[in-house]
């Protein structure tokens, strides 16, 4: 009953990952600018959570969207090159580089002279779709235009693909906004928390009390001075928008001289909050709008609400500007909203306590602890700036910031900061302690184990929970960790290193050996006597490397990969060109050719297992029978070991 249940479940997750993705559609439009030159324009709308890339990419990157077109013997004349929109440009994680690419929608204009009378022409385009775990193989589309419905120099509307494409990518924005202000809301606690603002409370709250005739002009008063203090963080986000525009900044923030700079900042900021020196704005602005606040009415409670922001810089500063570059980088009006999250945290408390003065009865006194949540706040900071040095490190390469000594930093840091919190390291404005609380120590027992957690990722370990944070495994000294060698193994004497068959190579860290010419390992698995697995794979596919790094590295799941099955990894992103006997029609294209190793492969999955998306893993024999259904991405150890043991056993039957 447990394997026909088995059965049913691969059955189907087959059938949900099977199907072919197509996430980009085209269309095309002509406006016709005089007798002999016309505009062509190719829109591609692209699902939500889907990209594709630039005309131009680095070297040893992802696949540019390139165009082709048909002169149909010298009929018209390219003028000019193809101009393409803003897009976006951020660091990619798969290949390490600063990558423009487009989402939503992407617009390329081509100029054209038209000699003699023609209706129509074509051009073909090939390009790479990507989402954050995975890329499609490139893609070539056969695209038309009618220089006929150019005549009246207008361009067609957005079809309702485009329209509904729309809709989804403000669905997924809403979401990515909302995460931002939930962020900024929870930073705007830790602020609220610090000793240049913590204290303002009750003073601001003796304010309004003198300055209130009635109960009902308090929680007036108090409403205005909330409103005040989102305005003017509001405000700060407004002005870095629009002075630097959403493209702008996001650029920015993979550039290498800002993460530089962005890290001395943090660096600064950090040794502020650990109390080396307070940051401070000029005392005569303070004094100004200090003066302004004595005004009365609404203008002297904004002015209340700059003094605030202002006398608190010290402790928000840095928190700041950390999320206004964290959302700036996000494009729109993230930094906007993120600063609507922090402000209305900040002014939240500042607004009731106002309103209903009774509770501040309830607020814990002021004390040492504020300093407290400054220093942890200060050591926060110091880890997150070598994250901006390690972005500056990954883009240009120069391995000074791999990931052991990523690590080795931030073991340090947070090593110290648990010694911090049991009390055994003191800093300037420490009030003396001769004991520490529950909250404390359970809270230094919490960094302490997050330290411990990390020294094993010096010795390769992938630290799943921190990924996003440290550079990625084969971006260290090692790639089999400090101190490490190459796995150890039963595999057959095939795999040791003098004695490798034709074709076959050793994937590190794990040497498994496997084959990227699909008749070689064919031709091996036959004479070996064993079942064969087909790993349809990527250079730029997230998924791949995930299952390589999480899954694999299982003891039951190496041991059969190692021994029990002939693996042939197929790279369907391959650029290399086939040999000239190799290349054959395409069969999904008619009237193509198969020019590349890449394109080979994923033809093949795309006929015979209806599939198009990467990891995608078969079990079959040596005459390509398949030995169970194929299976897409399974981070979970049990169900991929589970598979891979149904296959096996229906083999040896």
């Amino acid at each position: 009953m447990k394997k026909l249940l088995f059965v049913f479940s691969f059955l189907f997750v087959s059938l949900c990952n099977s199907q072919i993705l197509e996430p980009v559609k085209w269309t095309t439009s002509v406006e016709k600018i005089s007798d002999t030159e016309y505009k062509l324009t190719a829109k591609a709308t692209i699902e939500a959570g889907w990209h594709v890339y630039s005309q131009n990419v680095p070297e040893n990157g992802p696949s540019p969207t390139s165009f082709i077109f048909d002169d149909q013997g010298g009929a018209f004349k390219i003028i000019g090159n193809t101009i393409e929109g803003e897009g976006h440009t951020a660091l990619d994680p798969v290949f390490k580089k600063t990558i423009k690419y487009f989402e939503n929608t992407a617009v390329f204009e081509q100029k054209i002279e038209v000699s003699g009378t023609k209706n129509s022409l074509t051009a073909l385009v090939e390009f790479m779709a990507c989402d954050d775990s995975k890329c499609l193989p490139p893609t070539e589309v056969e695209l038309t235009f009618d220089l006929a419905s150019g005549a009246s120099g207008k361009k067609e509307t957005a079809d309702k693909a485009t329209t509904l494409a729309s809709e989804d990518k403000g669905v997924d924005t809403e979401k990515g906004l909302i995460t931002i202000f939930f962020l900024a809301f929870l930073s705007g606690f830790a602020a609220l928390l610090t000793p240049c603002v913590f204290p303002m409370i009750p003073m601001t709250v003796s304010f309004f009390t003198k300055q209130s005739k009635n109960k009902a002009q308090g929680i007036r008063n108090a409403v205005i001075y909330g409103l005040s203090i989102i305005i003017i963080y509001v405000l700060l986000g407004s002005i870095v928008t629009a002075v630097f525009g959403a493209d702008s900044l996001n650029a920015l923030s993979t550039n290498v001289w800002f993460n530089v700079i962005f890290f001395l900042i943090l660096v600064f900021f950090a040794i502020s909050f650990l109390g080396a020196f307070e940051i401070v704005l000029p005392s005569s602005l303070a004094n100004k709008v200090d003066s302004q606040a004595d005004r009365g009415g609404m203008i002297g409670i904004f002015f209340m609400a700059l003094a605030l922001a202002i006398v608190s810089f010290s402790c928000t500063g840095p928190i700041v500007g950390t999320l206004l570059v964290q959302a700036a980088s996000k494009g729109g009006i993230a930094p906007i909203v993120g600063m609507l999250g922090f402000s209305t945290a900040i002014a939240l408390p500042f607004s009731l306590f106002a309103a209903f003065p009774g509770w501040l009865n309830a607020l814990p006194k002021s004390g040492g602890w504020l300093n407290t949540v400054k220093v942890v706040l200060g050591f926060l900071e110091l880890a997150l700036a070598f994250k901006f040095l390690s972005n500056a490190d990954l883009v240009i390469q120069t391995h000074l910031l791999e990931r052991e000594v990523f690590l080795a930093i931030w073991i340090a840091i947070f090593g110290a900061l648990a010694f911090y919190l049991f009390g055994k390291i003191t800093l300037p404005h420490d009030s003396p302690l001769n004991h520490i609380s529950v909250g404390r120590l359970s809270l230094g027992l919490v960094v302490l184990s997050f330290t411990i957690y990390m020294i094993p990722g010096l010795w390769g370990a992938p630290l799943n929970l921190i990924s996003a944070f440290p550079p990625p495994q084969q971006y260290s000294e090692s790639p089999y960790g400090v101190g490490g060698s190459k796995a150890s193994g039963t595999a057959d004497n095939a795999s040791t290193h003098g004695d490798l068959p034709d074709g076959a190579h050793l994937l590190a860290p794990h040497d498994i050996m496997a084959f990227d010419d699909y008749d070689k390992g064919m031709a091996y698995a036959k004479k070996a006597g064993k079942p064969v697995m087909i790993d349809f794979t990527g250079w730029a596919c997230v998924n791949c490397r995930k299952m390589e790094q999480n899954v694999w590295p299982d003891p039951k799941v190496l041991k059969i990969l190692k021994n029990d099955v002939v693996l042939i990894s197929l790279y369907v992103d391959d650029k290399r060109k086939l040999e000239a006997d190799e290349i054959v029609d395409s069969q999904l294209n008619p009237g193509k050719k198969l020019k590349y190793i890449g394109q080979k492969w994923s033809e093949m999955q795309t006929l015979r297992y209806k599939a198009n998306s990467q990891p995608f893993y078969v079990l079959m024999d040596s005459n390509e029978n398949n030995l169970v259904e194929p299976v897409a991405y399974t981070p979970n150890v049990e169900d991929y070991l589970n598979w891979l043991n149904t296959g096996i056993s229906k083999f040896k039957q």
